[in-house]
């Protein structure tokens, strides 16, 4: 018998319950993972909420993990027990132990702690995917970020400036921008103060930005619209402020020939060939000190549901890590 945090029902963050539970041995191409920590993500909420299908209730939600690997299932042979091991985008984390597919897995280096892969695996790809497939950043690249200062958007500001962009994020609060800056922002805008698409305009000589990498959804559609160049492109890849409304297509000329796409990280890995190559990445740029990954709130894993309560508050800057 393990523990877990199952949800009975879809609702607010009382739905997550500390729960015993059943893991049994692994089937062929599984193993067994005894798990040290896992990662908090918005899709979590999205899950909890009933927004995103999670399967059959009960279920154990969490969709980033890390742990140590016990037993392995018939046909494994690249993962023995003892190796560390961090998975994204796999439904089942919030648990002591668990049965995941090997090829869900990515062996971690001695560099790489327990915490740091627990709060990079989805955040970090979901940054690797943004920069280097949805728009291919360029340097001299202007682009907006939203959410900062958040899990992924510290990974982006990092990341992008690094490939020699200018970064423009868009943050909540002056704590959330100096926190931004930190972390390789060149210029940062109040959401709640500033007209977004105006102080984008201003930024860049009234050009606009090349791309606008968008998690809050349907609250900053058309702020995000409006502050890109001609041939810009807006990846919305979340949805914290709710999903964006049914659109005209036909704007999209008017403002510029714009592309507007809608990626999720479960397509960017769903060959191993593309899960290694973004992980690879990742781990490189982290393991040189060239990206740090924040983790500036650590929770323990049965305190679920304040975790929760704290990432939908926006209270939570950078990642957070439930330990188990």
């Amino acid at each position: 018998m393990t523990k877990a945090i199952r949800i009975h029902a879809t609702g607010g963050p009382e739905v997550l319950k500390w729960e015993d539970i059943e893991v049994g041995d692994p089937g062929p191409g599984q193993v067994r993972l005894q798990q040290s920590a896992c990662g908090l993500n918005y899709i979590d909420v999205y899950g909890r909420s009933g927004m995103y299908p999670v399967g059959d209730l009960p279920a154990v939600l969490g969709m980033e993990g890390v742990g140590v690997v016990e037993k392995v299932g018939d046909g494994v042979d690249d993962l023995a027990a003892g190796d560390r091991v961090a998975y994204p985008m796999t439904l089942g984390a919030y648990a002591e132990a668990r049965l995941i597919d090997a090829s869900k897995l990515v062996s971690l280096p001695d560099s790489i702690s327990d915490e740091t892969a627990a709060a990079m695996m989805l955040k970090g790809l979901t940054a690797h995917y943004l920069l280097f497939r949805t728009y291919p950043v360029k340097a001299g690249d202007s682009i907006l970020v939203y959410a900062a200062a958040g899990g992924v958007g510290l990974i982006l500001c990092q990341w992008a400036n690094l490939l020699g962009a200018t970064v423009i994020g868009c943050v909540g609060s002056e704590e959330k921008a100096q926190l931004a800056r930190d972390n390789g922002c060149h210029h940062t805008i109040l959401y709640r103060n500033e007209d977004i698409a105006s102080r984008v305009r201003e930024l860049t000589n009234g050009v606009g930005a090349a791309v606008a990498y968008d998690s809050i959804g349907k609250a900053t559609f058309d702020a995000s619209l409006d502050s890109l160049r001609p041939f810009g492109v807006l990846a919305t890849y979340g949805n914290a402020s709710g999903p964006v409304e049914p659109f005209n297509p036909g704007i999209l000329a008017g403002k510029g020939s714009l592309y507007v796409t809608r990626p999720t990280l479960a397509t960017h890995i769903s060959t191993r060939a593309l899960l290694d190559e973004g992980a690879n990445r990742l781990l490189d740029v982290v393991g040189r000190g060239q990206v740090r990954v924040s983790v500036n709130q650590t929770i323990p894993l049965a305190d679920c549901s304040e975790a929760h309560r704290q990432l939908e508050a926006r209270e939570t800057t950078g990642s957070t890590v439930l330990k188990i």
